[in-house]
């Protein structure tokens, strides 16, 4: 487990806007999910606006405020210029609305939302590559970030010239690189940032030590290979190369999972919060996703495919990321306002900063929709695929109001 200091912490309001906002992008994306059928998310561009909204909007941004946190943190050395967080999130707001106005209504949107979206992320991969030249100690996170924003540049590269494709004519095959994005961002960057980031978090928040960590350091090194052959096999057109890259994505995944089931043998903290509830619903989507994917991708199997993604996206980095949030906040709450009080008056506990309610709605309500909304993509059922999303839109207006109240928490201090 690591320790805050207050020499590294940023300031919360520096924080808090990424949490806000990407909890609101994640509102408004969840209430346009019913709007889709299990057949139209497989050929509708409008589909492609509501990825960007929810990938860049949400899950991004979530990261990118957390890693505000989490980098100086985990590395033991301070920002190289914690000031550049406070453009990063209006730069990547602005962008990822102009792209998903771009991508359903104006495609000449498009080059200026990807610009923004791509200087938003230039400006945190420079300040992450400048921190990280400060560390002295080079663990397994340490390698994951270096390696992780490594894929990131590559990924946005990529986008921006498809960007610059369809909304300038810019002459780009975006069938040729589509594939290379995809995994670039949420293979390279996206999965492995969880990877790193979860040998730190878990453990923390599960009171886990003494666990064989072989697993995640050769899942580590797989996927990083997985992720750098297809875009290779991208870059020559190769078919073989892409296969065998996803082949190795598979097995790398299997490996980190069979490392979390290790952490969770050995953790101390037994009860069941809205936390643990979370990582089991996040894990298994990922599981079901491992799954499903090797099948889809042997029998060319479109509809399975498309559901291994659901349960990788909508289950696994949803569920993690929320889950993490009802941790990460209110202890960023804590912190920042309870935190010089200690000693001199009584201060809330962590558990007493979460709105348990608001909290278990959110999590059955967007379960119960990931489950059923799953399910009819599966059968190609529109209506369980619209009941589904309906219950994951009730279940992020809890999220937003659980996110709301948690950084606005006071109890106490008006004494």
């Amino acid at each position: 487990m690591f320790q805050v200091s207050r020499e590294f912490a940023p300031p919360f309001s520096l924080i808090s806007p990424f949490f806000t906002v990407g909890s609101l992008l994640y509102l408004v994306a969840m209430l346009l999910l019913p709007t889709f059928g299990a057949d139209s998310v497989r050929y509708d561009i409008s589909v492609v606006a509501w990825a960007h909204l929810f990938l860049l909007g949400f899950v991004m941004m979530i990261i990118f405020g957390a890693m505000a946190q989490l980098v100086p943190v985990v590395l033991e050395v301070g920002h190289f210029s914690v000031d550049f967080y406070y453009l990063i999130w209006p730069l990547l707001a602005v962008g990822t609305a102009f792209m998903a106005v771009g991508f359903a209504f104006l495609p000449s949107l498009l080059p200026f939302g990807g610009l923004m979206v791509l200087v938003s992320m230039l400006i945190f991969l420079a300040d992450t590559i400048l921190t990280l030249k400060k560390v002295e100690r080079i663990s397994l996170t340490v390698k994951t970030i270096a390696v992780t924003n490594a894929f990131l540049l590559l990924g946005i590269l990529i986008g921006f010239a498809m960007s610059l494709a369809i909304g300038a004519g810019v002459g780009v095959d975006i069938e040729k690189w589509l594939g290379a994005h995809i995994v670039m961002v949420l293979g390279g960057y996206v999965t492995l940032t969880i990877v790193g980031m979860s040998m730190v978090l878990l453990p923390m928040f599960g009171l886990s030590h003494g666990f064989d960590e072989t697993p995640v350091n050769r899942a580590f090194k797989i996927m990083s290979a997985g992720v750098a052959a297809y875009f290779l096999g991208a870059l020559l057109d190769s078919d073989s190369i892409r296969f065998l890259s996803l082949i190795a994505l598979f097995i790398g995944t299997g490996l980190y999972l069979w490392q979390i089931w290790l952490i969770y043998k050995t953790r101390a903290r037994k009860e069941s919060d809205i936390w643990f509830k979370s990582m089991v619903v996040g894990y298994g989507s990922l599981a079901i996703a491992l799954i499903l994917a090797p099948i889809a991708l042997i029998g060319r199997l479109e509809t399975l495919a498309l559901t291994a993604t659901w349960f990788l996206v909508m289950g696994f980095f949803t569920f993690l990321i929320n889950g993490h949030l009802y941790k990460i906040v209110p202890f960023l709450v804590w912190f920042e306002r309870y935190s010089p009080l200690v000693g001199k008056r009584k201060v809330p506990m962590l558990a007493d900063m979460v709105p348990k309610k608001a909290a278990e709605f959110q999590f059955w309500f967007t379960a119960a929709g990931l489950v059923t909304a799953g399910v009819g993509l599966l059968f190609g059922s529109d209506e369980l695929f619209k009941g589904g999303a309906a219950f994951m839109a009730t279940g992020a207006v809890f999220m937003f109001y659980s996110i709301r109240w948690m950084i606005n928490f006071t109890e106490g201090l008006e004494d």
